[in-house]
């Protein structure tokens, strides 16, 4: 099973992660998040991220969602990649997660490709809704 991290602005990626729990009804096992503030010292985060990622992966691998790439949270994720091992995604979202999650016995490749078209294919216009009248059925 893939070990997912995500690490976000602020309290974003904890959100997530209750949002994704009530979803699927459950916690969902091996899923951490580390929040960065501005008052943080990101090479001082280094080292706690590195702890997550070990205490995450099972032998499968790990996979960071971050929120905006070229933001402090994304750059921490760039310091922890290694290839074929610890991957990261950036542009975070709640369908990218149940996508992710969804996904996670697959292998970590797989899994980076389910991230992004879950956060690709979550983005769409909401058409109006419509009420029908029972009555006339229009």
């Amino acid at each position: 099973m893939i070990g997912i991290l995500i690490i976000t602005h602020g309290t974003l990626g904890e959100s997530l992660i209750h949002c994704a729990s009530d979803v699927l009804n459950k916690r969902p096992p091996r899923l951490k998040q580390l929040g960065v503030t501005a008052q943080d010292d990101p090479s001082l985060l280094l080292p706690q991220a590195r702890t997550l990622i070990k205490e995450l992966d099972a032998g499968d691998g790990v996979l960071i969602l971050t929120d905006m790439y070229g933001g402090t949270p994304s750059n921490i994720a760039a310091k922890l990649v290694v290839p074929k091992k610890v991957e990261a995604v950036a542009g975070v979202s709640l369908p990218m997660v149940i996508r992710v999650l969804t996904y996670r016995d697959r292998d970590l490749q797989t899994i980076v490709t389910k991230a992004i078209s879950g956060g690709c294919e979550g983005v769409m216009r909401v058409p109006q809704f419509k009420l029908q009248n029972a009555a006339t059925g229009s």
